[in-house]
């Protein structure tokens, strides 16, 4: 059985654009923020200055004239076990939870934890175990009864990108190209790929410097998917949506008047104009806690491990 879950272009772009310089605002650069500043926020990255940051992720409560409650839920693919445990526990009174999955059809969904040997599983278990963080497959029971798939199955998936000319090698150029064109970051933000590196160096905690330097850029999550996406739209952002507002409608005439959409982070905005358009209007937002990237200061830097000075603290409250 085939399962993949879409994630590489929103996971890798980050990683690929490390240490870019930042380049001069273009055209697409000055789009992208104008549609961004317009839309709601469903990722966002809460600094402290002092001890590092959280990346949160949004979940946007909807109702219609009709009363029908709908969640756009952001998924982040990988995260604190938490996270999950918090939004798992949310989905529980859904009548349908509509979830994203590229998969066969009619193939059933595998229990948390099942080995997938695709590679984009493998990349993204490469970055949770990386990271120190839980893969989504591993955390949420898809078998749940009131889960029900709204993406396309991947022989659609594959037919539309060949009618399209798309692959995921185009994707990531894609996703470079509006990365670079924005303002890149390496560790310490500065956008000076000599100066981060010396910073990264020198400073405590050099896996969470990293850690939250990805986290950095993961937060233009939704302006890197706009540029991603393009004015004629793709296969990978807009017909997968298009697919969940369909599947919505047949949930709605169902009688289901408690629904939630729990699709990736970039998918949000757009899914969000979509479910607007259907007469949906936001009331409330609730964040989660996706990555708490605390700096434990306690930890030597790079520096200090080369010259072999400084260890790590024993207190259980680091560990």
């Amino acid at each position: 059985m085939k399962l993949t879950w879409i994630a590489v272009p929103t996971l890798l772009v980050p990683v690929l654009a490390f240490s870019q310089a930042p380049a001069a605002d273009s055209p697409t650069t000055a789009r992208v923020e104008q549609e961004k500043e317009q839309s709601i926020q469903f990722l966002r990255l809460v600094n402290d200055e002092q001890n590092g940051a959280r990346l949160e992720a949004a979940e946007v409560t909807y109702r219609n004239p009709d009363g029908v409650t709908l969640r756009l839920v952001a998924a982040v693919h990988i995260a604190e076990k938490s996270y999950y445990d918090a939004i798992a526990a949310n989905f529980e009174n859904d009548d349908a939870v509509l979830y994203e999955m590229i998969k066969e059809h009619g193939a059933p969904m595998p229990a948390p934890g099942a080995p997938n040997d695709h590679s984009v599983a493998k990349l993204q278990k490469f970055l949770r175990d990386k990271l120190d963080l839980t893969y989504q497959l591993d955390a949420i029971d898809y078998r749940k009864a009131n889960f029900v798939h709204a993406d396309l199955d991947l022989h659609t998936f594959m037919r539309l990108q060949e009618e399209r000319g798309e692959s995921m090698a185009t994707i990531l150029l894609n996703s470079m190209s509006a990365a670079m064109a924005g303002k890149g970051a390496g560790p310490a933000g500065t956008g000076d790929p000599a100066t981060d590196l010396i910073w990264l160096i020198a400073s405590p905690d050099p896996e969470r410097q990293m850690k939250l330097s990805l986290a950095r850029q993961m937060q233009d999550i939704e302006a890197l998917a706009m540029g991603l996406d393009g004015p004629n739209g793709s296969v990978i952002l807009s017909e997968r949506n298009k697919k969940a507002i369909s599947v919505l409608q047949e949930q709605m005439k169902l009688g289901h008047r408690k629904i939630s959409i729990f699709y990736g982070a970039a998918h949000m905005p757009d899914l969000a104009r979509r479910v607007e358009e259907l007469s949906f209007t936001p009331v409330s937002t609730q964040w989660h806690t996706a990555w708490d990237v605390t700096i434990r200061k306690d930890r030597p830097s790079m520096l200090q491990r080369w010259f072999g000075a400084g260890k790590p603290a024993e207190s259980s409250a680091n560990k």
